[in-house]
């Protein structure tokens, strides 16, 4: 300051002259005053520096703690700009080469920030608009008064929300320019006419670059976050091919839900093609109704997609809008999954295509090239994952071969074994063979069929359903070329078909279609040169047989031999002893219960009590149960024995031995139930691991050809019941069922009487409901008449008295204008207020006559509107407003509390509206009437309180109206709704609001309406309504 001085009076004279004219004291001053100013310019420049220099250290800040997150980069630069820029709003918009789009909004009423939000993108149509210069010129736009603006002028819609809504006045624009090219602009407001500083400019324009710099550095770290997320994705799918070389299925999924996530897309999926036909291998769900409506049109053939006919091309197909395509079925499934483009990669072996990868998104459009390589990756990774697993199974094959080899070998050492622990337990034996035989040669199911007293018998089953067992049981084979078994027999060797329907011989149509075998293979069990039986094994699907198998077979054969003749020799030893004991035990086990029956005939608890033990000791068994059908369950209702019960309640179904006896009606005996594989008796297995039991006999019950239970016999080692057993056995459920049926019958007997004791209450009831109701009717009748002859006459009556009354004070006026004695004038008065008054309270009775008369006839008359459907939670709404305002208009000060209870369900019934309603406002303001007057007997503390509950039931709806009032006494409650009955004094009442409603609600809507009361604490009035009419 001082420099400036000196130089400024240096050379001239004109200087020294006018600093002589100046005195030293004022020259002192002027230059204290000059450097106080100078002082203050410079430290506000330094704050405002200082400032501009922490909100860049902020945004930078904050751009290192958001890597790739823009928006909190962005708020923050808005909000500084805002605050050193003394704006009041601004926001920061990006921009795409066709479109703006806010990032960022700051500051702004809330009523612009929610028409930003529901606009979304930001379209200015009029060329005018700052938004749109900024694209021109790319330059920053400084308006000092944006109402002079063209586009405001013009009335633009976009402008004159910021003006009109945000208030902004003074605008400045700065553009984002990263190579020259516009990627967003930077925009603050002020509500005022006041331009913006040069320094607040130029911090606008720091904070643009940085916005920039920002946009780059997201731009940068999410690449590399989607390169780093793709090998990822890629190093997991080649550690599932690794950990999964025999199944590709877990490789299908973890790419279908790879390629969705990092290709941003909707679903994702994987198809293989096996004889030109596509199958869904893979793809991840959207919803149940989309994922049925896709896996439903697949299996198909490959050229019914026009996609997958260009993806055989071996290159990746992109569909920008599957609407544009002619393929109708690929658009139905587009539309139910909901997306419009996709992308497909093949699936290339050995340039063949032998599937392909497919990515879809929510819109139309393109993929980008990044996207459509890392696809392909996926696809080549499939492909893989598929030959890693063919040649697996190629190695797993070979070792399969040896392993079977082995089995044989073991097999017919096990077998051996079982003959030797089993020899006079031909089904054991035979079950082993049987078994093994059909594991080791890859057969589902399997037979043995010997020679027994003339016929070929099943002896064993292996892997049959009940229905097959029961159809080998109940047919009895041949020996016929039209069968297997019987070219067995006829050939003695060996005889294999691979194909039953191709043979020319076979003439067995039933059974192949009975049980769907189509490859066989017989071998017959030989005895000096004779071939008395056959072990017949069947396969599903076509197929030779082996002739490792077959060797096999005839080898177990041969045991088969061996176990039928040793248990035929010690049979023949044990039957003749056995026959004679059994006999004389049944006899004896069969008369005692007959007599338990005799002696309890309503109870069958000790009958089959008597049953199970009795069943134990003559059967031989370990334990005995009888099961009865409940409902879809079977019930254990009687057990006796050893055998532990761990389960005493099991669905009624064939997976039990019970539940099979039950529906196939027929006894049912498994020798070893654990021999049986697969998922033929899941809950009889599961019992007998639980139970400890092997061998099960069951029963059924039969009552007229139905079954209602069974008898079950057990035992925990593997021994077959024999067929006096089995004899016995039903012998022991029939009289089970005579039992239960005595019961029943008595049940019967008294449930029936019970039954006609209720329908004669019930008569009793409807007949008394019937006479009020015609009582009621008739009084209706009578009420309307009577209503009617005396309306005109209490017309006059009231007219009459009104207009004497005025009369009346007519004569006042005129002797009031008359000379008259004191004394007489006195009397006068006093007769003319008589005759006053009297006429007053004639017109008070008279009006409150012709009230009830407008009542008798409202209660006579019939419906009144049309019936409609009405929303029953509205017109109880509807009836508490107006109740509870009416009440308050009539009676100053008046209160009460309302409660609602209003079920969403009620949903609308056909009524008349104004009669629910008028129903509805009677009984709302009886309620409202009876708590109040219960608060003027009581404290200060009693709050009257209504309220209304809706229910909507099976077949009806509830409506309770329901107050904390005086309630009803007991010697009133008959008569409630009787017409002209009512507990209000005389004048506050007619006795008909009860009967109106209750004609209304039962005579012209078929409903009821009834009440619960505690006096002094409470009245519920409940109207129901027929639900056939309502819509829910």
């Amino acid at each position: 300051m001082k420099r400036r001085l000196s130089t400024s009076s240096k050379p001239g004279e004109p200087a020294r002259n006018k600093a002589a004219t100046v005195s030293p004291s004022k020259a002192m001053r002027e230059n204290r005053s000059a450097a106080t100013a100078q002082h203050r310019r410079l430290r506000r420049e330094r704050d405002e520096a200082i400032e501009r220099e922490r909100a860049t250290a902020e945004v930078l800040r904050v751009m290192n703690s958001s890597a790739g997150d823009l928006e909190p980069v962005f708020n923050a630069m808005v909000e500084n700009a805002l605050r050193l820029c003394q704006a009041e709003f601004g926001n920061l918009f990006i921009y795409d080469g066709k479109e703006f789009a806010t990032a960022a909004l700051h500051g702004a009423p809330a009523a612009y920030a929610e028409a930003r939000r529901r606009g979304g993108v930001v379209l200015h149509p009029h060329p005018d608009v700052p938004l749109n210069r900024i694209i021109r010129t790319k330059e920053v736009i400084h308006i000092g008064d944006v109402r002079n603006e063209q586009s405001y002028i013009d009335r633009d819609p976009r402008f004159c929300e910021l003006v009109d809504i945000a208030g902004a006045r003074t605008l400045l624009l700065v553009p984002m320019l990263k190579d020259d090219e516009l990627v967003g602009a930077f925009a603050i407001y002020r509500r005022e006419v006041r331009p913006f500083g040069s320094n607040q400019i130029g911090l606008v324009r720091n904070f643009s670059a940085q916005a920039v710099i920002a946009i780059e550095n997201a731009r940068l770290f999410n690449e590399t976050r989607e390169a780093l997320e793709r090998q990822t994705a890629t190093a997991d799918i080649l550690k599932v091919i690794a950990s999964s070389p025999s199944d590709v299925q877990p490789v299908f999924d973890a790419i279908a839900s790879s390629a969705k996530r990092l290709i941003g897309g909707f679903s994702a999926a994987v198809f293989r093609f096996v004889d030109d036909i596509a199958h869904l291998a893979a793809f991840t769900p959207t919803s149940s109704a989309a994922d049925e409506v896709l896996k439903a049109g697949f299996p198909t053939p490959v050229d019914r997609f026009e996609p997958f006919m260009l993806a055989q091309a071996g290159k990746p197909i992109q569909i920008g809008d599957i609407e544009t395509l002619p393929d109708s079925q690929i658009k139905q499934i587009a539309r139910a999954r909901g997306f419009r483009s996709m992308l497909l990669a093949p699936l290339m072996g050995d340039n063949v295509p032998i599937g392909l990868i497919r990515v879809t998104r929510f819109e139309a459009g393109s993929f980008v090239d990044h996207h459509v390589q890392l696809l392909q990756t996926f696809a080549d990774q499939a492909v893989i994952a598929i030959e890693n697993a063919r040649l697996f199974e190629q190695v797993r094959f070979k070792t399969n071969e040896l392993s079977a080899a082995l089995q044989r070998q073991t097999a017919t050492a096990d077998v051996l074994k079982v003959i030797s622990r089993s020899a006079f337990d031909l089904r054991t034996v035979l079950d082993a063979l049987l078994s093994s035989a059909c594991r080791l040669c890859d057969a589902e199911i399997g037979t043995i069929r010997y020679e027994q007293e003339g016929n070929y018998r099943l002896a064993a089953a292996y892997g049959c359903k009940p229905e097959w067992i029961e159809h080998f049981q109940t047919y009895t084979t041949k020996a016929d070329r039209g069968s297997i078994f019987g070219r067995t027999i006829l050939d003695g060797r060996p005889v294999c078909v691979p194909d039953l329907l191709a043979d020319p011989d076979f003439n067995r149509p039933q059974a192949q279609k009975l049980i769907g075998m189509r490859a066989a293979l017989g071998v017959p069990l030989v005895r000096a040169g004779h071939a008395f039986g056959v072990i017949n094994l069947f396969r599903f699907a076509v197929g030779s047989f082996e002739d490792k198998q077959i060797e096999l077979v005839a080898t177990f054969a041969d045991q088969a031999v061996i176990a039928i003749e040793n248990v035929k020799l010690f049979e023949q030893v044990q039957a003749k002893t056995r026959d004679l004991s059994e006999a004389l035990t049944y006899q004896t086990g069969s008369s005692n219960i007959l007599k338990v029956i005799a002696s309890s005939p309503t109870d069958v608890e000790p009958v089959l009590r008597t049953i199970v033990e009795s069943a134990c000791e003559l059967c031989e068994a370990y334990d005995s149960v009888v099961v009865l059908k409940e409902g879809q369950d079977l019930v254990v209702r009687a057990h006796h024995g050893p055998i532990g019960m761990g389960t005493r309640t099991w669905t009624d179904d064939r997976t039990s031995v019970s539940g099979l006896s039950i529906a196939e009606r027929v006894p049912i005996h498994l020798q070893d139930v654990l021999s049986y594989e697969g998922s033929k008796f899941p809950v009889a297995q599961a019992m007998s691991r639980q139970d400890g039991c092997r061998t099960i006999l069951a029963v059924p019950m039969l009552s007229e050809g139905e079954s209602i239970g069974a008898v079950v016999l057990r035992r925990a080692e593997v021994q077959p019941f024999s067929a006096k057993q089995i004899a016995l056995l039903q012998t022991f459920a029939d009289q089970a069922v005579i039992a239960l049926g005595n019961a029943r019958l008595f049940e019967k007997v008294q449930a029936r009487t019970r039954e006609l004791a209720k329908s004669l209450d019930e008569l009793r009831a409807a007949q008394d409901r019937l006479v009020q109701t015609e009582k009621l009717a008739s009084l209706g009748q009578l009420t309307a008449g009577i209503a009617h002859e005396i309306k005109n006459p209490l017309n006059f009556v009231n007219n009459f008295s009104s207009l004497s009354a005025e009369l009346i004070d007519e004569l006042n006026e005129l002797l009031g204008k008359a000379e008259l004695d004191e004394k007489i004038r006195a009397d006068v008065d006093e007769l003319a207020g008589m005759l006053k008054a009297n006429l007053d309270k004639v017109v008070q009775h008279g009006k409150r006559a012709d009230s009830i008369v407008k009542n008798m006839l409202l209660h006579s008359r019939e419906a009144t509107g049309e019936r409609r459907p009405t929303d029953i939670n509205a017109i109880v709404e509807e009836s508490l407003n107006l109740a509870y305002h009416g009440a308050r208009a009539e009676k100053s000060g008046f209160t009460i509390t309302l409660k609602r209870d209003l079920d969403p369900n009620a949903g609308t019934a056909e009524v008349y509206p104004q009669e629910i309603t008028r129903v509805l406002l009677n009984l709302i303001s009886n309620g409202f009437y009876a708590a109040h007057k219960r608060k003027e007997a009581a404290d200060d503390d009693f709050e009257p309180t209504l309220s209304a509950t809706t229910r909507a039931l099976e077949n009806e709806v509830e409506i309770r109206i329901r107050d904390n009032g005086l309630g009803i006494p007991e010697e009133v409650k008959a008569n409630i709704f009787s017409p002209f009955f009512t507990t209000k004094p005389a004048g506050e009442g007619t006795g008909l609001g009860l009967s109106m409603s209750h004609d209304i609600i039962v005579k012209q809507h078929g409903g009821r309406i009834g009440f619960e009361t505690e006096p002094g604490a409470f009245t519920e009035f409940m109207i129901t309504l027929p639900r056939s009419n309502i819509r829910q």
